[in-house]
């Protein structure tokens, strides 16, 4: 009778052993998928993350610009620029020449 309790142990250790290494390698499978998937993840985020950075370094330029240009707009030169341009004014001492292209 021994004998056969001995035997029975010996059988449930090693289902018990298989058991546990199927876990075990199920658990490894599992990790392994998973870690490629997070790997792909990554790959997809870091992109995102350098598309918007790009985005936020071409915002910057574009507000430095404006700066540049509302400082521009305060001064003399814009304002004259204006005046020539838009309403046709002249300083005291200016010719203005026009050329007739009527054909």
């Amino acid at each position: 009778m021994a004998r056969r309790v001995a035997f029975r142990k010996k059988r449930q250790n090693r289902l018990g052993m298989a058991l546990v290494t199927f876990v075990v390698l199920m658990l490894m499978a599992v990790i392994l998928f998973k870690g490629h998937e997070l790997k792909a993840k990554q790959a997809e985020y870091r992109q995102k993350e350098e598309t918007l950075q790009a985005q936020i370094d071409e915002e910057h330029e574009r507000t430095r610009r404006l700066t540049d240009y509302e400082k521009y707009t305060k001064t003399d030169k814009f304002v004259e620029e204006i005046a020539k341009e838009k309403l046709g004014l002249l300083y005291e001492n200016e010719i203005l020449f026009r050329l007739n292209i009527n054909k």
